[in-house]
Formats: C-alpha cells, structure tokens, sequence
C-alpha cells in the first residue's frame, strides 16, 4: 500500500520547532560531518584554468579551525565584524566557518560593491577584519584612511599580499588545535545589509539561529527531505542572504554538497535568470542535466516561465518570499499545494505570516494589506545594527512589517500587489533608491537626483534615474554615459541607472521631498502615450 503524503495544511499543522540553547552554524554545517575524510562539501570550477575540485567536509574542518586560530592570534575576538568580499569558493565557505567558530560576526558583502558603497557597510559595521581577493583590493586601499575600525586586511592571492597577510598563508602557518567557541542559538552570527529604502541601507543582525529558522522554507521549496544524489547550485552571490541563507548553509546542514559548475539536482535561480536561460534553443539537446527541483523568488514569475520551465527542464518551480530580516517564510511546493501562477504561494510550516492592516490585525481576504511575519520565530532578524529606533519601528506589536503590499485569497495564497516603499528589485537584486540618488549626486554636473524602478522585459525591473544637470551643463548623451560610468564604478554594475532622463524640476511635498511615487505615475503615462506604442 502507498503511503500518502501529507497534505500543505497537515504539514503546516503538525510543524514543531526544536531551538536548542547552544547552537553554532560551523559546527552544525561543517564539523558534525566531518567524520570520515571524502564526503563532499564544495565543488568548485575555476574558470581561469579550467579545473575542478571537490573540497570535503574533513578538509573544511581543518582549514577553518587553522584560520580561525590564526585570525584570533591576529587579534579578532568573540563579537569582532569579520567582512567578506569574495566570490563563490572555497575562500568564502572558510571565512564563514571560522568566523562563527570564533563566535565573531560575517559581514559578507558583494564584490560588485564600489567604493562609496563598501566604505559605508565596512564604517557602519566597525568591521575589525576584511577578507577580500585580489580584483577588489584596490577598492579597499582606496578607502583605507577612512576606515578607523579596520585593523586586519587578509587577501585571496596567488601573488605577493604586500603590506597584508595572504590568505593561504594563514592557513598553512597556523599551529596547535583550535576548539570552536560555544555559543548560543540567540548569540549574533551574521550581519546581512538591506538595499535600503527611504534612507543608508541597515544592518539586518542574524542569530545563529537563523539557519535553522531558514530550513523548513528550503526544504518545503525543494520538495521535502533531501535524497541522494542531491546537489545544490544557485547562480546567487552568497553575500546575499538568498545565496548564503537559501543554498550554501542549508544543503551543508544536510550534509549535502555544494556545486559550482554541473550535475546540479537543485537549484535557486531569480526570475531574470529564468528568463534568461529561456533564450538558449532547444537546451535539452544542447546540455546534460537532471533536475529534482528549482525554487525562484524576488519577483512572480508568471504562467508562461513556470510552463517554459515544467516543459523545457522537467520541474515545476516552487515559488518563495522573504526579505532579508525574516527570510523564506512564504512558498509553494507543489509536491502538496497547488500552485497558482502569479501567487507567492503559502506561510511556510512553521513561521506566522499574514496580510495585516494598519491596525496589526490581519485584513479581511481579497482586501490589500501589508505582509507581515509574528514573533517569536527562529529566523527573525536580531535588531537592525546601532538603530533601535529602526528595530522598533519594523513592528506593529508582534508582527515584523514587510514593506510589501498583498491580497489573502479563500484558500489562504498571498498574492503580491507592490511595495509600501520605493524598493527596486532588478534582476533578483533588491535596490535601494536613496544610495542610488546619493551617489548620482556627487557627479560633479548633476544638481538633483531621482530613482524609481521601471519595467523590463527581461530583468523584471531596471533603475531609471530623473536627473536635474547644473545650469552650466547640457543635458547630452555624453553626459547620461557619463553618469553611468561613475555610479557603475562607485556603487555596482547592478545598481547603476540603465536609463536617464533630464529635467528641469521634480514634483515635491510640501517639506521638498521627491514625490517618487508621482515619476512613477508619469513614467506609467509616458509608457502608455501613443508615440510609445
């Protein structure tokens, strides 16, 4: 007789949470499967000369533990900001383990990141320590003098490190055993940056905890338990909590491998790499692969990629929702729910998560209201880093306001409706506004800045930026490029505004505010006029 499987609302219903008092993610993600010397943890191409190699758990355990051990004779301590700008590899996966092993704090950060925009995280954060590879080195120089936290800067080098320590050499000079610290669940672990909307991107503080808060979502969202053979990838830079939260630390918990070139059974791919990977023809005849499951989220996908996807890779994608102060708390699996295209699916098992109003009680169905995720739960941020009045404003009494607009239907599905702020999301990556105007704005010919989001066909969303030039500056193509360029090199290729416009004023509150929401409305005008059709 075949066993039935649970349905969502028996899963949902049964859903216990086992926290214990002391948890550490290194020890849980690492050590515990580090028991024999050749089970798998990383598999890691390295483009420039085009080889493979497979790290075990053993060997990331010993590695870890040396660089722990050498990063505390160096001077970082227990609560110490370890910054991470460095690529998916084994670099990264170590600087992680060691970090929590030492009970200090990752700060991971995109290499994508400019200047302006590193010098802002390393300063807000009082990183101690950053852990960088050679292609970045430079933005860190630059900065250096501005950086009155910063003690230690470890470099990914094959060639001379200079005046810094060289991150090998770390780990081949260490000496003598190293006993990870034993910290609790509720101890701090990650310090994650939001986009940031109406002002500096925050801090979002992560407990130990929070991976495990993190597993019923990616579980539920890869279709249940994992099975053998499996072997996670995601294109997701792990300095984002999608990345690090969603694939790298959940398949380790499992002990499950981690693959950074091919034979990938599952996969977190953002919707604009979806639609990406719909332009290569016929990809069955062209590539091998074997997929068990893909879960997508950052923006709905809509009924025509989830049919590309069942049809052309074999696997209906499960869609999820979070942010990165509570993160993978909505989803589908449609292993036992239905799923409906354009919906963010179901609360996962195990988190609270409603449609509230503006007085915290959760909106009638069909009617708009704010998402929102109740506490107590395990993958709830900590506080917003130095800005408790940030921390406090986040809650309606117990529920953490989400900043997304939605509608509940009867059968319990969240449907997106947009944003109480002005967020971009662009390609999977969630932008803030106000870090784009703020870098626009130290162009030496721009008077005044505005950004919003506009509609792409393939990226989902792109950053458009209204641009009041100096009086002594024409607005010319020369200038829209060179715009470009600077806030590309100061903050990040997927920040910069892919499209300008200049004008002459902006519409303003009454305090002389950027009414964002009124470009939006003309820009929805503008798209809709005949000229444009």
């Amino acid at each position: 007789m075949l066993l039935r499987r649970p349905s969502y609302q028996e899963t949902y219903d049964a859903f216990r949470w086992e926290i214990p008092q002391d948890y550490n993610i290194a020890v849980d993600v690492c050590d515990r499967h580090a028991t024999g010397r050749t089970r798998r943890a990383l598999i890691y191409h390295q483009e420039e000369t085009d080889t493979t190699t497979e790290y075990s758990f053993h060997q990331f355990r010993t590695w870890s533990n040396r660089l722990a051990a050498a990063l505390r004779s160096l001077g970082v301590e227990r609560g110490d900001r370890i910054a991470i700008v460095l690529p998916q590899g084994p670099e990264a996966a170590l600087t992680h383990l060691a970090s929590s092993k030492l009970g200090a704090v990752a700060v991971p950060l995109f290499c994508l990141f400019g200047p302006d925009a590193l010098q802002y995280r390393l300063n807000d954060s009082g990183a101690k320590a950053v852990v960088v590879n050679a292609e970045n080195l430079e933005k860190i120089t630059a900065i250096r003098s501005r950086l009155p936290s910063l003690k230690l800067i470890i470099v990914v080098t094959q060639g001379s490190a200079g005046e810094f320590h060289r991150f090998d050499e770390l780990l081949t000079g260490a000496r003598g055993s190293f006993a990870p610290v034993r910290t609790r669940a509720e101890e701090p672990a990650l310090l994650i940056y939001t986009s940031g909307t109406t002002g500096p991107p925050k801090g979002a503080l992560h407990a130990h905890r929070a991976l495990l808060g993190h597993l019923p979502g990616v579980e539920f969202s890869n279709n249940f338990a994992p099975r053998p053979g499996d072997c996670f990838w995601t294109p997701a830079d792990w300095a984002w909590v999608a990345g690090l939260m969603d694939v790298l630390l959940p398949a380790w918990h499992h002990g499950l491998p981690v693959v950074a070139e091919h034979r990938i059974r599952n996969a977190l791919i953002p919707p604009t790499a979806l639609k990406m990977m719909r332009e290569v023809p016929e990809p069955r005849n062209r590539y091998r692969f074997s997929l068990r499951s893909i879960f997508s989220g950052g923006e709905p996908l809509g009924a025509e990629v989830l049919d590309w996807a069942k049809g052309t890779l074999g696997v209906t994608v499960n869609e999820v929702y979070g942010q990165t102060e509570a993160n993978m708390v909505v989803g589908s699996c449609h292993e036992v729910m239905g799923i409906k295209p354009g919906s963010m699916g179901r609360p996962i098992p195990g988190h609270r998560v409603e449609v509230i109003g503006e007085d915290g009680n959760p909106a009638p169905i069909g009617e708009i209201g704010e998402i929102a995720v109740r506490r107590p739960d395990p993958v709830m941020f900590l506080e917003y880093w130095k800005s408790p009045r940030a921390t406090e404003e986040k809650f309606t009494g117990d529920w953490a306001r989400t900043g997304d607009l939605a509608r509940k239907d009867n059968d319990g599905y969240i449907w997106f409706v947009g944003r109480t702020d002005d967020l971009i999301t662009s390609s999977g990556y969630r932008i803030g506004p106000a870090e784009v105007e703020e870098s626009i704005l130290k162009h030496p010919d721009v008077s005044m800045a505005a950004v919003i989001g506009v509609p792409h066909s393939i990226r989902g969303t792109i950053v458009k930026a209204f641009v009041k030039p100096k009086p002594h500056c024409q607005p010319t193509p020369e200038l829209r490029r060179s715009i470009q360029e600077y806030v590309k090199t100061r903050l990040g290729s997927h920040e910069y505004p892919r499209e300008i416009s200049f004008v002459e004023s902006f519409p303003m509150t009454t305090s002389g505010k950027i009414l964002r929401r009124e470009l939006r409305k003309q820009e929805e005008e503008r798209r809709r006029s005949p000229e444009d059709t």
